[in-house]
């Protein structure tokens, strides 16, 4: 780790090099969707749960075609996984994917360490051990602080989700009513369960790449607009924040996870660094609105000051019991909202599953003002 601090396992999957920004994940299930999050890009995730693998990996369940994550550790690999739906064991899967993966690491020491050191960059060798060498490795690579990780995982050109088409299958979303809402989302990183609700919600989803402009967006006469989760800094995707500044208050727009940091900064406020950020599936957030609360799952190392937003303009809805962050706001005067944690879940609780249809209710309300 750039601070100095080594850990030792043993090497399960390929052998090589690979370095990033070290996580901490407290998830206890969910290990493929966490791999596949194109949020992780850049990133080595730590599971603390102390075996992962027991229900192996399936073709259904990934959140997208890749494996995002620079490197995987756990304190223990499960060799004999048992599932109806595996076809294949998570450790083959990583071989596959060609990803370094470890084993045998005291995590939970690894674990507060970060939570005492906050996240920082880290390289896992099965090759080079020699504490200088690996520390000029370091310091050669970038922060996540100023890096625009998007351009790495946007989709290279518009499309048209279509789940039937997609292996979208055994995900419990299931269509509830006939197509009725033009949304165009603009690929950040898209979860395919965050593309799964709004098509379940009667949404036909227009997926642009992150490079779209207003014109693009506008020459479908989208009903709404849709900012997804993705990896990186948002004050360095300055292109989505400024196509999004130009929609506030034409179009109705929804934020996830960096979404909703993009939309901050379009709506004129700032982001900064989490010490260690929040990942995991066991987040408690107040739905201030509602008052009501929710087990939340999250991905996240950056975080919206609410203190540089207008308070004439912006409200907070929904804030982190833990820390107290930002977790949702919406616009006073426009219809935008955006939420900080994952509603759409794999991994995790569907507690916030709801919020999805506070979009949908905006769609409608600008749709029967047009009419």
């Amino acid at each position: 780790m750039e601070d100095g601090t080594a850990f030792e396992g043993q090497a399960i999957s390929s052998d090589g090099e690979s370095a990033g920004e070290v996580v901490f994940n407290t998830a206890m299930t969910g290990y493929q969707e966490i791999l596949t999050d194109p949020s992780y890009a850049g990133q080595i995730v730590v599971m603390t749960y102390p075996l992962i693998g027991n229900y192996g990996v399936n073709d259904e369940d990934a959140e997208s075609g890749h494996i995002y994550v620079k490197g995987f550790v756990v304190k223990e690999f499960c060799r004999h996984h048992s599932n109806y739906r595996a076809t294949r064991s998570l450790i083959d899967y990583l071989q596959e994917n060609k990803i370094l993966a470890i084993e045998g690491v005291d995590t939970r020491a690894l674990t507060r360490h970060l939570r005492v050191r906050g996240a920082m960059k880290a390289v896992i060798s099965t090759k080079d051990f020699d504490p200088q060498s690996l520390e000029r490795k370091l310091r050669a690579l970038p922060s996540m602080e100023g890096s625009d990780w998007v351009k790495e995982v946007t989709v290279k050109k518009k499309y048209v989700w279509n789940a039937s088409g997609d292996g979208g299958q055994g995900t419990g979303v299931r269509k509830e009513q006939a197509t009725k809402y033009k949304v165009a989302a603009i690929d950040c990183g898209i979860k395919r369960n965050i593309l799964r609700i709004l098509e379940s919600l009667g949404c036909e989803v227009h997926v642009f790449p992150a490079g779209a402009g207003v014109q693009d967006i506008n020459a479908i006469h989208p009903d709404g607009l849709f900012i997804s989760n993705g990896p990186g800094d948002p004050a360095a995707v300055t292109s989505v924040i400024e196509t999004v500044r130009q929609c506030v208050g034409k179009l109705p727009i929804f934020g996830i996870c960096l979404g909703h940091q993009i939309l901050g900064l379009a709506l004129g406020g700032k982001t900064y660094k989490l010490k260690f950020g929040h990942h995991g599936a066991n987040h408690p957030v107040k739905d201030l609105l509602g008052n009501r609360i929710g087990i939340t799952s999250q991905n996240h190392g950056f975080c919206v000051d609410m203190g540089s937003l207008s308070a004439a303009d912006v409200e907070m809805v929904d804030m982190n019991l833990n820390d107290k962050t930002l977790e949702g706001m919406r616009h006073k005067k426009f219809p935008v909202l955006s939420f900080q944690h994952h509603p759409e879940a794999a991994p995790g609780p569907r507690d916030a599953q709801y919020l999805f249809r506070y979009f949908i209710e905006m769609m409608e309300h600008a749709k029967q003002k047009k009419s």
